[in-house]
């Protein structure tokens, strides 16, 4: 199962890649005979969006299928709000005794149910646009665990091999959501509404106490193994998650350019500062401008539009991983 998911999630960017990316082989090709006639362009809104649409849905039916089909037969648990909804479910199924509606799993409803006070939150925090794509994310996540049927028995009966191909298919499809510049919602959203009004504060530091307090919860309810299996889904999980999609990466880019009017389309386009030199090239001994900017990692394709329609034979130095000390705002929308 995750050897497959892993084959399908590289087969579906490779795809996205070749055919949508703006700057791939065929792209480039179509860029350099635009530029010969004065006609570039930016990429083609349709391809984005189409783009996003893919990453998003098949990221949430990988998510889904870790937790539905990897973990959930054997009462392994997921940190964060997906956590939250498991226990709430057996509470309901087990303690409670409430019958299972056939072909719907409790799970996703509940999942969709938590969020709903925090998604008005966020609204009013964060605004409309970040709001639309994190609620269409959360309700094909929702649909997905609703229908998405738990296995009895367990397709996968080894509880260590569960827990890491789980966890795998939960990161893979966690990350190719966040790549598309969505979320599917949870501490996601709370953790944003509270780094926006706090900026010191960490986005991951609410989903590290909400895990804390399930897995807590469990070791009353199970024993030891289980919360030590279901902590190894849930590292799996984060490692897969920064695979796929690098967070909080902050990119320097050192541009030169003989163009005039990027540090002006830098600053009013990606709202960030640039800071700009006279050069000259050693060989050639020609002027050119040297600017230095930094931006987040999803900002990139942004500053890659700019670059296109301005200087496509900029020479461009992208250094990533630097550390910011100092003012540097966040951004939490794609």
């Amino acid at each position: 199962m995750a050897f497959s998911i892993l084959v399908t999630y590289n087969c579906i960017i490779n795809i996205y890649s070749h055919y949508y990316n703006p700057y791939s082989s065929l792209r480039k090709v179509k860029l350099i005979n635009e530029r010969k006639n004065n006609m570039i362009r930016k990429p083609d809104r349709k391809h984005k969006l189409l783009n996003k649409i893919v990453l998003v849905v098949f990221g949430n039916l990988f998510y889904a299928l870790g937790v539905n089909v990897a973990i959930n037969p054997l009462h392994f648990y997921s940190g964060g709000f997906t956590g939250i909804a498991q226990l709430i479910r057996m509470f309901m199924l087990e303690i409670m005794h409430i019958p299972q509606i056939p072909g719907l799993d409790y799970l996703g409803v509940i999942y969709l149910l938590i969020n709903l006070p925090f998604f008005f939150l966020a609204y009013r925090v964060m605004g409309k646009s970040f709001c639309m794509e994190t609620l269409l994310s959360l309700l094909i996540s929702s649909a997905f665990l609703s229908f998405i049927p738990i296995p009895n028995p367990a397709i996968i009966s080894d509880p260590m091999l569960a827990a890491v191909v789980g966890g795998i298919g939960s990161g893979v499809g966690a990350g190719m959501v966040l790549r598309a510049g969505s979320s599917q919602g949870g501490q996601d959203l709370i953790g944003v509404c509270l780094a926006k009004t706090h900026p010191n504060f960490k986005v991951g530091m609410i989903g590290i106490i909400i895990s804390i307090c399930i897995y807590t919860i469990c070791l009353f309810i199970y024993d030891i193994p289980t919360v030590l299996y279901s902590i190894v889904f849930a590292a799996v999980t984060g490692i897969c998650v920064d695979k796929v999609h690098a967070q909080n990466i902050k990119l320097e880019a050192v541009i030169f350019t003989k163009k005039s009017g990027m540090a002006n389309a830098i600053m009013t386009e990606l709202k960030r500062g640039v800071t700009v030199w006279d050069g000259e090239g050693a060989y050639t001994q020609d002027n050119s401008h040297v600017l230095v900017t930094v931006i987040s990692k999803y900002e990139e394709p942004l500053l890659k539009d700019i670059l296109a329609k301005i200087d496509p034979d900029a020479f461009v130095v992208l250094t990533d991983n630097i550390r910011i000390v100092g003012n540097f705002e966040k951004r939490f929308n794609a």
